[in-house]
């Protein structure tokens, strides 16, 4: 410990020597130090809560070029390399040591190997430059919930990010004393041309289970640079499986039911499978839009969100399909727009903002004008369809009042959803909370986008939409999910949700804006003031029901023709699915529980019953 501290005397000036020393934690002291030695730093400089040092933070970027500021205060732009505008999930790996197995749907490489690579490309790495020494809380302050974390970057833009999307964590730091409960987290950039990370053949983000430590380098898209997001999901995955809790890829929204009732659902989509919009649903209040930890408190399911603020898509985000966004987006207040396209006035412009775009302007490829192509003849878009903007959740008006609360918020209902043209109706309930988790959750099913590296458009299996995520074997998460409810009275009920259903002619059946009534019918279940109807997957929304909140809230007359199209049974669709996602389990996850293949069979075994009946494709008037 003696080298470490004289390291640091060495390294630090005497302000940032005291900042860091004043946190009495000698694991978090060597991991800085190691840091140091590693990257080679110019000068270190440690972080505290103080707006001061959020607003230096920031200044930084702009300096160094990762921030240009535009016309309305406190926004500015960031763009990305070219090629690095997703997740790398080919380079995002675990480091296993031998004897350790995952299963061969999660990446990983042997840890002292992959150690050893990684911290070769980050040896050296922040030659130069200044390294930022940060702290944060993941979840609210001074919770049961609460995780504190420790991020060193190179970048500011990853640092701005943080301090937009986390609550700080100096002063939780300072309350663990020397306890080793905290997680990790080593970033840099790499070599920049053009303020942007130049060597993206050795972009590595590899994850080390028992250290709880990330490392990250040569990237800055904020999918691989910003630890406390999905990384740390990673982390806090394994953490709640030891634990007992569960953490998971999902929004929290308050729905408000009659007489100003206010229902907490909690729901997991895919990217850009509508699941930002849907915990900003028009009248309703958001608590977070990504990630929440969940824990039992006194024989109920309660959950917090992770985070502060909001890295999302701003493909289609527009002044009518998300009026609240868009106005945090137009008008003063802190937020980073991230490879969209800026005309010469420095206004930001995006896919599907509800106006014209520039024929011109700058974006992620440089300067642009209309039909530039890149080097593979490719049609380069004015905004990247991966486009992003970070924001603080205080920033909106929809705000819930319970979002910093320590205790969280109770859960009346879980949602799962995804990009289905053809199988699950808009909205359905579960028969019971195992048949949730494994026909809704277990057998999420969604198209790709452009959220991650690879082609669009095809069907994939995204258990939970944490797939990407799991760091323990799938058999034992879902396991974990199941058992969860042990010693609950009243477990949330499970409702699944599709917002991408087409008809015949290939056009969507449902309206960007549908999706509130189905939420809202979900409300009205968890509550029990509507009964639904008994398919062979679970239970469909009542027509009458359907048409009195489509009048009520949306201020549309809705058709029997239009229930019909919607919640029509199609049964070979959803025989196909069980099949094929059956074959997933049975062939590729070793540990699948048997409930899964005894549900799945009873699933089929009442579909079959019901086709033997009616047919193939059965009304819901029908039922």
């Amino acid at each position: 410990m003696g080298n470490v501290i004289e390291l640091l005397k060495q390294k630090l000036t005497a302000d940032n020597y005291d900042r860091l020393m004043a946190l009495d934690n000698p694991r978090m002291h060597e991991f800085v130090a190691d840091a140091i030695e590693l990257t080679s730093p110019e000068s270190v400089y440690v972080c505290t809560d103080s707006d001061e040092d959020r607003a230096y933070i920031r200044q930084m970027a702009i300096e160094n070029g990762e921030e240009t500021p535009l016309d309305i205060a406190g926004h500015t732009l960031h763009f990305d390399g070219y090629n690095d505008q997703a997740r790398d999930k080919a380079n995002t790996k675990y480091l296993l040591p031998p004897g350790s197995d995952l299963g061969e749907q999660l990446n990983s490489i042997d840890k002292k190997a992959g150690t050893a690579e990684v911290r070769e490309f980050l040896k050296g790495s922040m030659t130069g430059r200044r390294m930022l020494v940060c702290f944060f809380c993941l979840g609210p302050i001074d919770s049961e919930f609460s995780i504190p974390c420790v991020q060193i970057t190179d970048s500011p833009y990853v640092a701005h990010s943080e301090t937009i999307l986390y609550r700080p964590g100096y002063e939780q730091f300072g309350k663990i004393g020397a306890s080793p409960a905290f997680f990790r987290f080593l970033h840099s950039e790499g070599r920049l041309e053009n303020a942007v990370s130049k060597d993206i053949d050795k972009r590595r983000v590899y994850i080390d289970l028992e250290e709880e430590i990330v490392y990250s380098v040569n990237t800055q898209y904020g999918g691989n640079t910003i630890g406390l997001k999905k990384l740390a999901l990673r982390l806090a995955i394994q953490k709640a499986s030891r634990e007992g809790w569960l953490a998971e890829h999902m929004f929290v929204l308050g729905a408000h039911g009659p007489g100003g009732r206010v229902t907490y659902f909690a729901g997991a989509f895919p990217s850009a499978c509508g699941k930002t919009s849907t915990s900003m649903l028009p009248g309703q209040t958001i608590i977070g839009d990504d990630i929440a930890y969940f824990r039992k408190k006194n024989g109920q399911i309660r959950s917090v969100n992770v985070e502060k603020g909001i890295f999302g898509i701003i493909r289609d985000v527009n002044p009518t399909d998300d009026p609240v966004i868009y106005e945090a987006l137009t008008n003063p207040g802190e937020v980073i727009f991230s490879n969209v396209l800026v005309d010469d006035a420095k206004k930001p412009h995006w896919l599907g903002m509800g106006a014209e775009l520039p024929a011109e302007g700058t974006n992620h490829s440089g300067k642009w004008k209309k039909g530039k192509k890149d080097a593979k003849g490719n049609e380069i878009t004015a905004s990247h369809k991966n486009a992003r903007y970070t924001l603080n959740i205080g920033e909106l008006k929809n705000m819930d009042p319970m979002m910093d609360d320590p205790q969280g918020v109770p859960v009346g209902g879980i949602v799962y959803g995804g990009r289905d043209s053809d199988t699950w109706v808009p909205v359905e309930q579960a028969f019971n909370w195992t048949e949730g988790i494994l026909l809704k959750g277990a057998s999420l099913e969604s198209e790709t986008t452009a959220a991650t590296l690879g082609q669009e458009g095809v069907r994939s299996f995204n258990l939970m939409s944490n797939l990407d995520f799991l760091s323990i074997p799938l058999g034992r998460y879902i396991r974990n999910n199941l058992d969860f409810v042990r010693g609950v009275e009243n477990p949330p009920l499970v409702f699944s949700v599709n917002y991408f259903l087409r008809g015949k002619d290939g056009k969507y059946l449902n309206g960007m804006a549908d999706k509130l009534v189905w939420i809202l019918w979900a409300e009205l279940r968890v509550n029990g003031d509507v009964e639904g109807i008994e398919t062979p997957t679970g239970l469909i929304p009542k027509y009458e029901d359907l048409q009195k909140l489509f009048k009520e809230h949306l201020k549309a007359d809705y058709t029997r023709d239009d229930y019909v199209r919607q919640f029509t049974i199609r049964i070979p669709e959803n025989l196909a699915k069980l099949d094929r996602v059956e074959k997933i389990y049975k062939d590729k996850v070793a540990d699948t529980p048997k409930v899964l293949f005894d549900t799945f069979a009873g699933t089929r075994k009442r579909l079959e019953a019901l086709q033997d009946k009616l047919g193939d494709y059965v009304s819901p008037l029908d039922l």
